[in-house]
């Protein structure tokens, strides 16, 4: 597991499936399904924790990428 679809596609494996329309909101509602299905004791330790940082890392990009947009907004 590498990729943020690679996260999508553990988590329809469960049956969820999460399209919110904006992606920084996609990343955060499938990290809290993510850890649903941890307490619930459904997932891999291992496949856990990988999909966790994969998702704080596209979090973290789309949260840098709102506020370069937002600062290109403001210098207009």
């Amino acid at each position: 597991m590498k990729t943020l679809y690679d996260v999508q596609q553990l988590l329809e494996k469960y049956g969820i499936l999460v399209h919110v329309g904006k992606r920084i909101w996609d990343i955060e509602l499938m990290a809290l399904e993510l850890d649903n299905i941890n307490k619930a004791g459904l997932i891999d330790r291992h496949d856990y924790m990988v999909a966790k940082l994969i998702l704080r890392k596209e979090h973290r990009i789309e949260e840098l990428d709102e506020k370069k947009k937002d600062e290109k907004n403001n210098s207009k």
